[in-house]
């Protein structure tokens, strides 16, 4: 799954561009699923979801395995879903997939973060902040 000088992109206006995949996000029981683009991020131990996802998805929220965690701005509690997350490049092809992964959904989170735990320790990762671009491969 090499990624080579994937674009940083600009998700909303007025705020910088930043390293994001397009991502499909996918409840493995339902089939349900939604597209968006998951922020690469470092500091997160786990791939986090939003849990205005649940619902579309077909989780029922409250009823993941809850824990507290902390975040840049105190602790809160996550709710635990088994999903998919499948990894595209920008012509739409799918590149990786991540199946069946205990996955963080959190009240007040709006980004998929694409964290250590189940993505970035399968990989190396380069980011290229003056050129905003980054690269991951094996």
């Amino acid at each position: 799954m090499p990624i080579r000088d994937f674009p940083f992109i600009c998700i909303a206006a007025g705020h910088p561009p930043r390293p994001y995949l397009p991502v499909k996000i996918i409840n493995p029981t339902t089939g349900q699923s939604i597209r968006g683009f998951g922020l690469i991020d470092t500091g997160a131990d786990n791939c986090a979801v939003p849990a205005v996802f649940a619902d579309p998805l077909g989780h029922i929220l409250p009823r993941g395995i809850s824990r507290q965690i902390g975040t840049g701005n105190g602790f809160t509690t996550a709710y635990v879903h088994t999903t998919t997350i499948e990894i595209y490049n920008l012509n739409n092809q799918l590149v990786h997939q991540i199946t069946n992964a205990p996955v963080d959904f959190m009240p007040n989170l709006n980004t998929i973060l694409l964290g250590v735990s189940q993505f970035l320790e399968g990989f190396k990762l380069e980011i290229n902040y003056p050129e905003q671009k980054f690269s991951i491969y094996m």
